[in-house]
Formats: C-alpha cells, structure tokens, sequence
C-alpha cells in the first residue's frame, strides 16, 4: 500500500515551554497540536515518554512501559481537588532549559502532596491496580525508595523477587509507597491518553520511541532477570554499545544488559511482544532505536573500560518480526538504522519492509554514493534534517570552517536545483534553511524536521551529545513556536507536496 505522503516535527514533551521547569501533557501540549494543524503537519514524533532514571535520559528508564511522572499536568491535579493555588505558585521555575535536580527535589513531593489527598478506593484507580499492568513497577519502585541503590543492593528475598517476601512488603507499604507509584502511572495514563486522541482527531499521528535495551537498573529486569544475560548474582555479564568507528574511536559502551535471545524464543517472544503491544497503545508509529541489534548485536564483556573489546552476535532476525505480525497485526514500525550496517541489516528491514532513516547532514560528503544524498533516497524511508543525537542544523554549519561551509553549500544548492527546490544560500542560516527544504522534498514519504532546526536554532539548543553524560535531555523552548515560523513551515509543506 502506497504511504501518504506526509511531514512531521520531532518536538519531546520535555522540550515544550510552561512555567513548571519541564514541559507536561497539558495546555502546552493541546497548543501545540492546535499549531502543527494549522501548518498542515501529520505527524508528532516525540523520544520515549518513560521515567527516567540516572542521568536523566528518556532511553534509560525504570520501566520501559512507564509513563515519565515529570510530565504529568499538575494543572489538571488541582482540577481535580488535589493540589492548591499555593503549591501550584510554588511549583514555578524560570523558563528554559530544563533544571532536573532542582524538579526531582521539587516535583516528587509536590506529586506526595497531591496523591494524599487522592481517593485509592476510587472504582477506576482500583480497576487499574488490579489490572496487574504495573504491578512490578510499583513494587520495584517501593523497593528502591526504602532500600535506595540498584537492586542488588536490595536484602536477597527482594532481590530475587521470592514471592512470599515481596507480597509481604507489598502489603507493609501498600498505602505509603505501593499506591504512590501506580497513582502516578495512572494519571498519566489518563492524561496521554487524553492527549494521543486529540492530536488524532485533529489528524495528527504520535510517532513514538522504543529503545532496543532496558536499563540495568530497571523494574524490567529485576522482574524477568533470566531474559537477560546475567550471571548468578544478577549482575551484566555482557553488556551493549557499538564498536569503533568514525565518529568514535573507543566505540560507545551504553552499558545496559544483552538479551539472553535464547529464553525470549523459549516463550514464544511474549516479552518483547507485549512491549510492543503497549507501544501501539501509546502510539501510531513506533520508531525502532538501534533496529540494528535484532540482527546481530555488539556483545562487550561486562567490566570493560570501553568498547574496543567485544564481538557481535546474533539476534532473533525476522522469525520474531514475523509473530509480531502473526499476533499483532500490521504494526507501523520506522528503523532507526543509522551507523555502519551490513548486509544482514539491510535484508532484515527490507523483507519486513519497513522505512529507514535519512540523515541530511551526513550527506553532503561529495560522494554521489552517499545513501542520504537526496538523490539516492527512496520512497520507503523517512527523511530527518538532523536527530536527537545530533547538532542543530544552524550548530552544524556553525562548526564548519570557512572552506567546509563554501564546500558544503556548492553541494547543497547542486542538490536543491535538482529536487527543483531553489532556495537562496547565502549566510549559515540560509544554509539551515535550506537543508530543511532539501528534506521536505525528498522523495520519502516522511520528513522530519526537528522543531530547532524550525526555528533555526544553534547548538544551545542541542538535545543530547551521544557517549557524554552530562548537560543532555536539557532543552525546552521559552515559548511555542510563532506565527511567521509556522506560516513558512506551513508553505513548505505545500510547496513540497506534503500538505
């Protein structure tokens, strides 16, 4: 079946402004529907909603099924009784960049505040404690706020999950903690949910975010360890990142634990099936992060300094794509297959025939082989200016001296004149601009266009540094974006067929 031919804006929930120092599913988030309508965009596309954890990354998280607490709508609390004009004026911080040690000692107690007043014997809450959806999370989550670490530091009937002890507990803490954790799941279940179908009836699509791995430190694999490859005292034996290349010379060392591949097929892929599962819940696209690894994966021995030691190994392949569709039905899935792949890769994603990743700023290198050159793009594929992990368009060109900006706009205006996309080159923001307009005329079905390249912003407007941990995840807008940005987004889109 044909796709239609469409433009979205990568925009995370985070990164959206109001006066509570990180953006929510609030008013903010029904504004800007309300300007992505107007300006003809079909699609949303956000990072994963998932509470996050250390370092603040949406791709390291708690629960890869949970919904983020930060992004709850305190607004809608005091609407319902629980939260005052007082507390509300206190949750207040300064616009801009997100401050996330001063929200996480803020906003957890204001959600305690708010939860005290909630009634837990309310028919729904009740309907969704026993729903069991969030059982583990809720539990893991109580566990950590008494014992604190990772769960290996928790008293061994704990760590290992023995049923008798954590029904105990769970019962010593059902009110405190226990409740706590699903209250907050709760809300902003309701909340997204609430969200997701206005921006669908308002003909908007959510693509949303899956991280191939789960975090060590996680509900996840506390609740299912022998899915993963552990040793006897739950600790990682082998654990993910990727092998040198040309952006890295030490590779990238993510840390998080391997699937044991092996115990998932045992079961029939039900873990991972049911992830997915919960994603078209939650979304109308769901973008595969490092799509790579179900092919084959790279396997570092736990404990090592960096990634130059490790081996690659083989991942479940298109037997588990195929009970995907079996039990799922047809599942609209983009692979995020970006970085140094092989030909195992490439078949994977063809036979299931789903859309790759086009970077434009990866593009320009002089090669006319260039996969993102627009020329060599094709119609099955979705078209980004830049990602997440990258620099803002403007930031890009910033970095270039003046000989690799004269190179590059040669390069970008031979490409424009071809696509019959004539934009004028004269400065770096031209430059961006027109990079923007190069992927809005791309021959794939989707382009991408994150909301600072936009709005033309520079690098202090970068979301995240792959291999750094720290000052990432941070941006948000002071204000949405205004009425001339959004009427030339809006021309874009017709003058590019994707209106």
């Amino acid at each position: 079946m044909k796709k239609e031919r469409g433009l979205g804006v990568l925009c995370h929930i985070s990164s959206l402004p109001n006066e509570y120092g990180i953006g929510s599913l609030g008013k903010e988030a029904y504004e800007f529907v309300d300007l992505l309508k107007k300006a003809h965009v079909k699609y949303w596309q956000i990072l994963p909603l998932q509470q996050t954890g250390y370092g603040d990354s949406p791709y390291q998280s708690v629960c890869c099924s949970s919904g983020n607490p930060y992004f709850i709508d305190i607004e809608a609390l005091k609407k319902q009784g629980l939260l005052d004009d007082e507390e509300l004026e206190s949750a207040k911080m300064p616009e801009g960049d997100v401050d996330y040690a001063e929200l996480y000692e803020k906003r957890y107690a204001l959600l305690r505040r708010a939860y005290a007043r909630f009634n837990i014997r309310g028919e729904k809450f009740v309907e969704f404690i026993e729903s069991g959806e969030f059982e583990d999370y809720a539990l893991f989550m109580s566990l950590k706020a008494r014992y604190g670490g990772t769960f290996n530091h928790f008293p061994d009937a704990y760590k290992y999950k023995e049923h008798l002890a954590v029904y105990e507990f769970r019962n010593a803490v059902y009110r405190s903690e226990y409740c706590f954790w699903l209250f907050l799941q709760y809300q902003f279940k309701q909340q997204w949910q609430a969200l997701k179908s206005y921006a669908n009836e308002n003909g908007i699509k959510i693509i949303g975010d899956i991280p191939l791995y789960v975090a060590y430190d996680s509900s996840d694999i506390w609740a299912r360890s022998e899915l993963f490859q552990l040793d006897e005292d739950l600790k990682p034996v082998k654990v993910a990142g990727v092998p040198p290349d040309y952006f890295s010379k030490h590779g990238q060392l993510w840390g998080n634990p391997l699937y044991n591949w092996d115990a998932v097929r045992a079961e029939n892929y039900d873990w991972w099936i049911n992830r997915i599962a919960k994603a078209k819940e939650m979304y109308d696209v769901i973008r595969i992060d490092h799509f790579r690894g179900f092919d084959r994966y790279y396997a570092i021995p736990a404990g090592a300094h960096n990634a130059t030691v490790g081996e690659w190994e083989d991942g479940p392949g298109r037997e588990f794509f195929k009970e995907v569709e079996k039990r799922l039905g047809k599942t609209e899935i983009i692979a995020e297959d970006l970085g140094v792949l092989d030909d195992g890769v490439i078949i994977l994603r063809d036979g299931c025939k789903f859309p790759g990743m086009n970077v434009l700023m990866f593009a320009f290198d002089g090669s006319e082989d260039n996969a993102y050159l627009p020329a060599n793009i094709i119609e099955n594929s979705v078209t980004y200016t830049g990602t997440h992990d990258n620099d803002t368009a403007l930031g890009f060109l910033d970095r270039m001296t003046e000989a690799q900006f004269k190179n590059f706009k040669k390069q970008l205006r031979k490409s424009l004149k071809e696509q019959d996309a004539y934009a004028p080159i004269v400065d770096r923001k031209d430059a961006a601009k027109a990079l923007c307009r190069s992927a809005a005329f791309a021959k794939s079905y989707l382009t991408v266009l994150p909301v600072q390249d936009i709005l033309c912003l520079d690098n202090a407007a970068r979301m995240n540094v792959p291999s750094t941990s720290v000052g990432n995840w941070r941006f948000r807008l002071t204000k949405l974006p205004g009425r001339n940005a959004m009427a030339e987004l809006k021309k874009l889109i017709k003058d590019s067929d994707r209106d």
